[in-house]
Formats: C-alpha cells, sequence, structure tokens
C-alpha cells in the first residue's frame, strides 16, 4: 500500500500572508504550489495581460467554463510529480477545490487572516500587475474572492493563524504549525 501524499492548502484572503507562508513551506523543503499561478497561466494562454480586471474576471469565467474545482483538477498531476509526501497549494479559492485535493490526497487546510487596512497596506506596496490600486478596487477584489466562496473555506479551515506582528513573529507560527501539521 503506497502511502497517500499530503496536501497542506493555505487559504486566505489577498495580502493576508499567504506567499510568505508557503516561503516557510520552501524553507522546510515542502514543494509549493499557486492557485494564482493556474489563473495567470491561462491569462497568458488566452493573451490577455494580467491586469486585475482581466485576472479577476478570467478567474470567474474559468470556473463558469470548466467548473468550481477546475484549479484543483488542473494543480492534481503537479502535485503527483512532486517526489515529497508533503505538498503545499497556496490561494485554494473554495470548498469545491479542497473537496476535489481530498479525494486525492491527505488534506489539511491553513488559514492565514489579516485585517482589510494590513492587507490593503501589504496590496499596495507588493507591486504585482494584478493587485488593486485603490480602495475601491480593493473591495471590489475582496468580494469577488468571497463571491467565489473563500469565506467558508477560511472558516472551516483545520489551523488559523492571525497575520498581524512582525514578519519574523509570523514565520515562527507559521513554521511551528507547518511542523505540527506534518510530523516527520
Amino acid at each position: 500500500m503506497s502511502l497517500r501524499k499530503k496536501v497542506i492548502v493555505i487559504v486566505g484572503m489577498p495580502g493576508s500572508g499567504k506567499a510568505m507562508a508557503s516561503r516557510v513551506a520552501r524553507e522546510l523543503g515542502y514543494p509549493v504550489l499557486v492557485c494564482g499561478d493556474v489563473i495567470r497561466e491561462e491569462a497568458k494562454r488566452r493573451g490577455l495581460p494580467p491586469t486585475p480586471d482581466n485576472i479577476g474576471t478570467l478567474m470567474l469565467k474559468i470556473r463558469e467554463e470548466e467548473g468550481r474545482a477546475v484549479v484543483a483538477c488542473r494543480l492534481i498531476p503537479r502535485i503527483q510529480a512532486q517526489d515529497s509526501q508533503v505538498v503545499v497549494v497556496e490561494g485554494a479559492r473554495n470548498i469545491e477545490e479542497v473537496d476535489e485535493l481530498r479525494k486525492h490526497y491527505h488534506v489539511r487546510t491553513l488559514a492565514i487572516h489579516a485585517s482589510p487596512s494590513i492587507r490593503f497596506s501589504r496590496l499596495n506596496s507588493r507591486g504585482r500587475s494584478d493587485d488593486p490600486k485603490n480602495w475601491n478596487d480593493f473591495i471590489i477584489r475582496d468580494q469577488r474572492e468571497i463571491d467565489v466562496g473563500i469565506a467558508k473555506l477560511i472558516d472551516t479551515a483545520d489551523r488559523m493563524i492571525v497575520n498581524e506582528g512582525s514578519i519574523q513573529e509570523f514565520k515562527y507560527s507559521v513554521n511551528k504549525l507547518l511542523k505540527e501539521m506534518c510530523p516527520e
């Protein structure tokens, strides 16, 4: 009998600290796959510039076209290709994606939380092309994420970290929690 891979799914609103948590996972030696990369790759394939509007619209459109679990379905071959028995998936957006992963793997979810004002500040300083340029764009993006189903996913996470302190405190908390979730 082969061991089923363990997938740790990191969830959270934009700017909460998912990428920083993924960085900690990589430092622990876990491969990390990013759900947003699937959307950005699809935008590139369709010849769409990675603007906030294009990425947001495509995030909804691709789920309409291929189902709410499409991103997880596209990640499954990439998860299988990993040598590691533990793989981290950053940025799931709904329960259907996690349920799809659960059909194939032992899945645990880790939610990252931060207040809207802190998240907006982080996104403003991050400088990615699909980040909101003003508060109104930020609110629109948050609502789109909520409409896709992220709030329920955060609410039902196995574990949660509040990321409103220093980077060092956050990294320490993520490191400790990942080690608890993935004992050797």
